[in-house]
Parts: structure tokens; C-alpha cells; sequence
């Protein structure tokens, strides 16, 4: 029922909304979602070479859009790889389109 619920979360949000998950690269995915110091390093390094972030929320992982970048910095992105963060946003269909990013609390 909770992916269920994640899922028509994402499916409708065509409006901005607020998600808390792990900004990761697109080559790691879900393999960096605890956060740890480890795994923020990696993220970021893969991130600082591919450019292509993912957001995991639970164990499902959505594209971000490169959109994203020019809305909020990479090195602002990338600063905040591996980390647990709140984004702000909205779907366009399968991918995330960010407008903000913190750290999540």
C-alpha cells in the first residue's frame, strides 16, 4: 500500500511538491541510499563526472531532469550527493524536475 500511495504521489504531482529521499548518480542509484559518509563520496565523484542525478525515495529511483541545473547549481547538486535532502519540484511524466534542494531535517 505505501508504494501504492508513493506512486500515485509522483503519478499526479503536476504541481510543486516536496519529496525527502537521496540525491545519487544516475550510475549508482539506490546502492548509496543510507547516506553514509562512504557512499556521499561516491555519489558525488560519479556525479561529478556523469552530471546525471537520480532521487531515491524508498526503493524507487526517478531520473532528474537536466532541467534541474539550470534552476539549482551543480555545484549545489553536487554538494548535496549521497545526502538525505528535501527537494522541491514536479513530475513531468517519469522524471523530476527540481526547483530547490535542502538538506532534509
Amino acid at each position: 500500500m505505501k508504494k501504492f500511495a508513493l506512486l500515485t504521489v509522483f503519478a499526479v504531482s503536476g504541481f510543486a511538491a516536496e519529496w525527502t529521499g537521496v540525491l545519487s548518480d544516475a550510475s549508482c542509484g539506490a546502492k548509496h541510499a543510507d547516506a553514509t559518509e562512504a557512499s556521499q563520496t561516491c555519489a558525488k565523484r560519479c556525479f561529478e563526472r556523469s552530471g546525471n542525478a537520480v532521487f531515491v525515495v524508498g526503493d524507487k529511483v526517478i531520473k532528474v531532469n537536466a532541467a534541474s541545473f539550470d534552476k539549482v547549481a551543480k555545484d549545489k547538486m553536487s554538494g548535496h550527493m549521497g545526502h538525505k535532502v528535501t527537494v522541491t519540484g514536479k513530475m513531468d511524466g517519469e522524471t523530476l524536475v527540481i526547483e530547490s534542494v535542502k538538506m532534509a531535517e
